[in-house]
């Protein structure tokens, strides 16, 4: 029987090239705010680390911005994929490591910058993940949280994280915004903007992008089916399966 950290793994592995090319993970408003906001705040010449990089979009949109992007993930498929692009791109600001974002392998203050996008979500110790992040951050420095969000009603809510699940069995949990906002408050870290916008997934390439067996497929496709109105609405069920749900983006700062 597998750990979560081995079932992330065998569930990401294989899929780096699909996020790579994933429409919804390669573009969004999320990733031209956060560009603006780095430019905005952040030095030329500063560090910056993207926890839980994935296939790398948050750190090929900032890294421009910073004169260090550390990528780190647990996946080495995913920074082989990250590096290979990263080389495409002429983007030698960006470095690869090897980590989690539990325990990250920095010293205390080393980067203005914390980032993470599409990540949080598949952490079992998100408080000491969001811990981690001030630790490494100097002081004065940002942190960047982009991350799908979880529903304020509780109904709405269960049937979201239902189909999470049953899609990649490596999920944990998508947190609403009253949810994030008490964990970065005790992790020190001050709220300084916030936003959040609508992402639709269409649902046959959201199912392919993971793998999703086939019998699991049908499962969340009869789930949505037997959905009361209220969630239907909540989540704008589409016929084919498709939904949207909110694409939150927490703007935080450490104190100098």
């Amino acid at each position: 029987m597998r750990t979560h950290e081995q079932t992330v793994l065998h569930q990401f592995d294989p899929r780096a090239e699909a996020y790579l090319v994933s429409a919804v993970h390669r573009a969004g408003p999320d990733l031209e705010h956060a560009k603006a906001l780095v430019r905005r705040t952040t030095s030329p010449a500063s560090q910056a680390l993207d926890v839980g990089c994935g296939a790398g979009h948050l750190a090929f949109t900032l890294a421009p911005c910073v004169g260090r992007m550390v990528a780190l993930d647990p996946s080495a498929a995913m920074l082989a994929t990250v590096s290979g692009s990263a080389a495409g791109r002429g983007s030698s600001q960006i470095e690869v490591r090897q980590g989690n974002a539990e325990s990250l392998p920095f010293q205390d203050g080393t980067f203005s910058l914390v980032c993470t996008r599409y990540s949080a979500h598949h952490w079992t110790r998100l408080e000491a993940a969001v811990q981690e992040m001030r630790r490494v951050l100097a002081p004065g420095g940002h942190a960047l949280i982009i991350d799908t969000l979880g529903m304020e009603d509780a109904l709405a809510d269960t049937y979201l994280q239902s189909l999470e699940l049953l899609r990649d069995v490596s999920h944990v949990r998508n947190r609403s915004r009253s949810e994030w906002r008490p964990l970065l408050q005790a992790a020190g870290l001050e709220e300084v903007e916030y936003r959040d916008w609508p992402t639709r997934l269409e649902f046959s390439s959201w199912v392919a992008r993971m793998g999703t067996p086939a019998d699991r497929v049908a499962v969340i496709r009869g789930l949505q089916e037997s959905a009361p109105r209220e969630v239907r609405q909540a989540l704008a069920i589409e016929a084919d399966g498709s939904f949207t749900l909110r694409t939150a983006l927490f703007w935080a700062r450490k104190a100098a």
